[in-house]
């Protein structure tokens, strides 16, 4: 199977919804389906997790999350199996979110390879910044992989124009500073960041897009974020979702957070 649609495809018109899910929770087979159950509910593009043991940016419900995927086995291979099961199923870009350790152990290219080779369309790194990536831009530049880096509030001018210049697929605006996780009120800081965003090029689907992240959970906060930036990035109430009530429960709140698009 060659690398999955770019994930900018699925970036257009009015705004993307973007949706997280470890992989491996609870299982892998539930997680399978949990991630395609998404899709099916209105959800554009999925960012599947793979899980690691020093999770510093994730909020507790993703650590929690993933440490169970751990605990029950979890293995790197797993990665391109769900990645090939969702893709199979579901026609939607695949990205995954991983700290670069696992990508190195596993070896850069191999890794790039596999991802490819099982439909995904690139990889979301949190941990690396473009001047510390080049064997992950050479490899994403062979493969046709996107990449996405993060850009936060406290990023310089001359970093965002990097992370811009970098990225291939779209910008991953954190909207706050700190780990993930779902907030009542979304720091205003998230509007200023994509203005900045777009000052460095960041223009939406014909060039690079930005997607926001980081504490959106309602239906009002995505069409609220969709106001001003290309994609609104659901993680952590989603996995509370699946951890609560099962696919079932992830499915209703995939549909619910559509109804902000």
């Amino acid at each position: 199977m060659s690398a999955g649609a770019s994930v900018a495809t699925a970036i257009t018109g009015s705004g993307a919804l973007v949706g997280y899910l470890p992989i491996g929770f609870p299982d892998l087979a539930t997680s399978i389906d949990a991630a395609v159950a998404l899709v099916e509910n209105g959800v554009d593009a999925l960012e599947l997790g793979l899980p690691y043991t020093d999770p510093v940016m994730d909020g507790v419900a993703i650590q929690k999350a993933t440490q169970q995927a751990i605990a029950n086995g979890f293995r790197v291979r797993d990665v391109f199996t769900a990645v090939e099961a969702v893709r199979s199923r579901v026609d939607a870009p695949v990205l995954v979110m991983t700290y670069w350790n696992p990508v190195v152990q596993y070896g850069v290219a191999r890794f790039a390879d596999a991802l490819r080779d099982a439909g995904g369309a690139g990889l979301i790194t949190p941990d690396i910044t473009p001047d510390s990536a080049d064997d992950w831009i050479a490899e994403s530049d062979r493969t046709g992989l996107d990449r996405v880096f993060l850009a936060a509030p406290s990023s310089t001018d001359a970093r965002l124009d990097d992370t811009v210049s970098a990225s291939r697929g779209f910008v991953y605006a954190v909207s706050t500073m700190g780990i993930t996780g779902a907030r009542a009120d979304l720091d205003a800081k998230a509007r200023a960041l994509v203005a900045r965003l777009r000052a460095a090029g960041a223009t939406g689907p014909d060039t690079i897009a930005a997607c926001v992240g980081v504490g959106i959970s309602t239906p009002d906060q995505v069409a609220e974020v969709l106001g001003y930036a290309d994609g609104a990035i659901v993680g952590s109430a989603l996995v509370s979702a699946l951890a609560q009530d099962g696919v079932a429960g992830v499915a209703r709140l995939a549909s619910a957070l559509s109804q902000g698009k």
